[in-house]
């Protein structure tokens, strides 16, 4: 018999799509859907699956456009879509209510989950997710400009990063140099390896024009916490380049049940800290569903 708390690797066909997802844990458990950022994919999570599912039942999928899974060519790159997408995987594998890990790019996702229910959201796990103009600093004002006037000038003083340099950095650029030895660079070759593919560069670009439309969402995002007040863990890499630290602040103002930590690390913590992180995720699971019929769940595993 299969151990339970090992991650199974998994494909299902759902309206013409074949989603790939890492799941573990008992079906029973609170579930914790685990969505992943920019250039990754559910490999992201390898290290802190199996701990989790000791208290929860964990889905990791692979998003459009990211890993393994596969769409039809006209598939409609928007978070949106790519939310719908998600959705029915949650709904294919009976998930109603779960909890959201909010990072990076899959940050758009899981928001657009939760505003769309948020009866569904058990807590939210929110590791380097911006969803706040705080976050996003002077090195965005070229996408901004892009995404309110998308003119060929305007793509053209956009900074060149989906190249090979570019899914490195997301690793190791702007990170002091004593962390650097921390990230294994297997992560990044991978990363390279599948946005090399043919026509996969113009997908992450598409994806790309499609985060203007999420940053648009901010003021619904800030009225979505302010009214529901969802349970909030916040793990943080100080040193990440791309979400300005003034962010966590912003959680802070919004959020009143919500724990903070900040980890010397960069964008992709979980190459540093995975077992700080599955602990800390662990403990926050426990915690908000308490003793009870759900809670229970939880504790007997």
């Amino acid at each position: 018999m299969l151990d339970v708390h090992k991650a199974k690797h998994r494909t299902i066909e759902i309206d013409g799509q074949t989603l790939f997802y890492r799941e573990a844990g008992r079906e029973d458990a609170p579930a914790v859907l685990l969505i992943h950022g920019f250039p990754s994919s559910s490999y992201s999570f390898r290290d802190v699956i199996s701990p989790l599912a000791e208290v929860a039942r964990v889905v990791a999928p692979d998003m459009p456009g990211f890993g393994f899974t596969q769409v039809p060519e006209d598939y409609d790159y928007s978070f949106a879509n790519m939310a719908t997408s998600i959705d029915a995987l949650t709904r294919a594998l009976g998930i109603d209510r779960c909890f959201l890990y909010v990072y990076d790019f899959g940050a758009p996702v899981a928001y657009h989950l939760a505003l769309a229910r948020p009866e569904r959201v058990l807590g939210l796990i929110i590791q380097n997710g911006n969803c706040h103009e705080e976050g996003l600093g002077a090195q965005w004002d070229p996408n901004k400009a892009y995404w309110t006037d998308p003119t060929p000038e305007n793509r053209a003083k956009l900074q060149d990063w989906l190249n090979y340099d570019g899914v490195r950095d997301e690793y190791v650029g702007g990170i002091p140099d004593r962390l650097k030895p921390l990230y294994a660079p297997e992560s990044w070759h991978l990363d390279w390896a599948r946005m090399s593919r043919p026509g996969l560069i113009d997908i992450q670009f598409r994806i790309f024009e499609s985060y203007g439309d999420y940053v648009a969402r901010f003021p619904e995002i800030s009225a979505y916490h302010r009214a529901h007040q969802p349970p909030a863990l916040l793990l943080w890499g100080r040193h990440d380049v791309y979400y300005e630290i003034e962010e966590i602040l912003a959680y802070h103002r919004e959020l009143e049940r919500l724990e903070m930590h900040v980890f010397d690390s960069g964008h992709e913590m979980l190459e540093t800290h995975p077992q700080e992180c599955a602990a800390l995720m662990r403990e926050f699971v426990l915690n908000v569903m308490g003793p009870g019929p759900e809670g229970s769940s939880a504790e007997k595993l």
